[in-house]
């Protein structure tokens, strides 16, 4: 039994704990962050201040970055690195993974999720819930396959990607890094250039944009 640091104070970071306590791995649960004051609480769990604070009692703890932002994941996943800091997988009982998946340290695969035959998981990866990822996936460090989120078979997500609430990506498709595809959109071409992506079928902000403006010219 260990005791676990949670480093983000927020909604994301309560779903967390709460997965963290469903694995009866820890004995206790806390949370730091640098935003908030030591003594607030998060759901039932007490803030304990900074992660300075949590780094200075390293032995014995693990470390888990709650934060829904890639970027600032990866920095601070980066600074517990750097510490020495031990960095767990935390996977609610209820998803249904496949046992020859590889899922990386600092990802959270939440309630209702399914991941099948053949996929690769990176680091810092959030798997919301009740999303489905297919067969032979590969998704990128610190990408987010957000709530009710589906990717069919041979689908090879970048990093720092984020796909929509309900979005969809049709199977041997690649997406290249920092990519954000919208709510609800469908994904059904390869995408090779980072941006915002929306829409059925999913198209680049900017070119909508274009795309629009040509015809109230007339173009």
């Amino acid at each position: 039994m260990r005791k676990l640091w949670i480093i983000g104070a927020g909604g994301h970071g309560k779903v967390v704990a709460d997965i963290a306590k469903k694995t009866g791995r820890y004995e206790e649960i806390a949370f730091l962050d640098d935003g908030k004051a030591a003594g607030e609480t998060c759901g039932s769990y007490v803030i304990r201040g900074r992660l300075s604070d949590g780094l200075r009692q390293i032995d014995g703890s693990e470390f888990f970055v709650a934060v829904g932002n890639a970027s600032v994941r990866r920095k601070i996943t980066k600074q517990l690195k750097a510490a020495g800091a031990k960095i767990p997988v935390l996977i609610h009982p209820d998803a249904v993974i496949a046992e020859d998946c590889r899922i990386g340290e600092g990802t959270v695969v939440m309630a209702g999720t399914v991941i099948n035959s053949g996929c690769q998981i990176g680091k810092g990866v959030i798997v919301n819930t009740g999303a489905s990822i297919d067969h032979d996936n590969i998704i990128g460090d610190f990408s987010h396959i957000s709530v009710g989120a589906h990717l069919a078979g041979t689908v090879r997500i970048g990093s720092g990607v984020w796909v929509g609430i309900g979005a969809v990506v049709s199977n041997n498709l690649s997406i290249t890094d920092d990519v954000m595809i919208g709510a609800g959109a469908a994904v059904i071409r390869n995408i090779e250039e980072s941006g915002t992506y929306v829409g059925v079928p999913a198209e680049r902000i900017e070119m909508m944009e274009k795309h629009i403006n040509v015809n109230y010219r007339g173009g």
